[in-house]
């Protein structure tokens, strides 16, 4: 009997220490995921502060910049209210259905502006008149228009496509914010040629766009060209698509009797124009506008040859990357040296061939080429900035 007495007293003492030593265990791992638990909470104390001091440093930010906009912000407020009536507005639009010939895209981003302080961001015919102003518009002379029709429906709430040429900050751009959607276009990749339609429409859906492959049956052209381009400083910019020239007034293209400003001058690698199906190295487009608003391209084929003493000026002056107008201390610059003595050419009615492909663009191309050496030609710093041939639709090439 003392010997099962024994054993049932063994076995109830080794249970009692094993319970023993489970409790003490499940206390132990119940204190370290305590410990851990605190030490999580603590750490997440101290991400949650570093939040609220980043948070409360950018409020302070923000304060300050309102405070800044608040004169700006009183003064658009006080604009606004004097439009209100909409006789400012009213006048207007009396004065350009009052004007002859075709309304200019100045004209109509005025009317735009008009529109949008008297009728707000909210009125069809507000966004219906920048986007006029932007069709309108002649790409590399009149940025500053384009600009100020996206920036001002951007800023406005508006879904409209910004030119990334036109961000309005360009802090704001580097850091990804955009008050609207940015439109590249390029010569290559995703938003090459052969895209641009998805963005700028005319390009894609226009019926007499630029340029074209030059070949016969001509008709025959009774336009005769005068050219009297004048000696002026040098305003050269990379644009980071083509390198420019701006010209100030006074350098003029005569089209029979009808008078065009030169405005600037750019090139395409290789020619945009073809003959015969054939490209030369390069051409240089000479862009001209008359008093209505009327474009005229003058285009000089440049073919590989002799060295061009006009064109190394131009390549030693020019901007080596994409950024402002540089205007050269000290050197002078004649187009004309670029444009040859004889005006024999082909002409055809068509459009810009950049964005956003604008028609209405008469062009006048050269027939006798000017020399450009194997080494400019490759020293230009863009190995291809030329729209490809388009569908001439019918469309007659003249000649003489």
């Amino acid at each position: 009997m003392k010997k099962y007495l024994r054993l049932i007293l063994e076995i109830v003492l080794g249970l009692l220490l094993a319970g023993a030593l489970a409790f003490g265990y499940w206390s132990y791992t119940g204190k370290n995921h305590v410990m851990h638990e605190l030490t999580d909470a603590s750490e997440g104390m101290d991400e949650a502060k570093e939040e609220l001091e980043k948070l409360t440093k950018e409020l302070e930010e923000a304060k300050e910049k309102a405070e800044e906009l608040e004169p700006a912000a009183k003064q658009l407020a006080a604009v606004k209210d004097s439009f209100s009536n909409g006789v400012v507005l009213q006048d207007y639009e009396a004065f350009i259905k009052a004007q002859k010939g075709p309304v200019t895209s100045e004209r109509q981003l005025g009317l735009g502006a008009l529109r949008l302080l008297t009728k707000g961001p909210e009125d069809a015919e507000t966004v219906s008149a920048f986007q006029k102003a932007l069709e309108m518009a002649e790409w590399s002379s009149r940025l500053k228009s384009i600009c100020a029709a996206q920036n001002a429906l951007a800023a406005a709430g508006q879904k409209v496509k910004v030119l990334a040429d036109c961000a309005a900050d360009k802090d704001d751009k580097a850091h990804g914010k955009k008050g609207g959607h940015a439109v590249h276009w390029d010569y290559a990749g995703e938003m090459g040629p052969e895209n641009w339609g998805d963005e700028f429409p005319t390009c894609g859906k226009g019926m007499k766009q630029s340029p074209l492959n030059i070949t016969g049956p001509f008709e025959k052209s009774k336009d005769t060209l005068v050219v009297n381009y004048k000696e002026g400083p040098l305003k050269i910019v990379n644009n980071g698509h083509t390198i420019q020239v701006n010209v100030e007034p006074g350098s003029t293209l005569k089209i029979n009797k009808e008078v065009y400003n030169l405005l600037q001058f750019h090139f395409h690698r290789p020619s945009e124009e073809q003959i015969d199906g054939k490209p030369m190295a390069m051409v240089i487009h000479f862009v001209h506008k008359n008093a209505e608003g009327k474009l005229a391209v003058l285009g000089v084929l440049l073919n590989e040859g002799k060295d061009n003493a006009e064109i190394s000026t131009l390549w030693n002056n020019a901007p080596k990357s994409e950024g402002p107008e540089v205007v050269v201390e000290k050197v002078k610059f004649n187009p004309g040296n670029l444009v040859p003595a004889a005006m024999t050419h082909y002409s055809y009615e068509g459009s810009l061939t950049t964005p956003p492909c604008t028609e209405g663009v008469n062009f006048y191309i050269l027939k006798t080429t000017v020399d450009i050496a194997k080494k400019q030609v490759v020293d230009f710093p863009f190995k291809r900035n030329a729209r490809p041939v388009q569908p001439a639709n019918g469309r007659k090439i003249n000649a003489n």
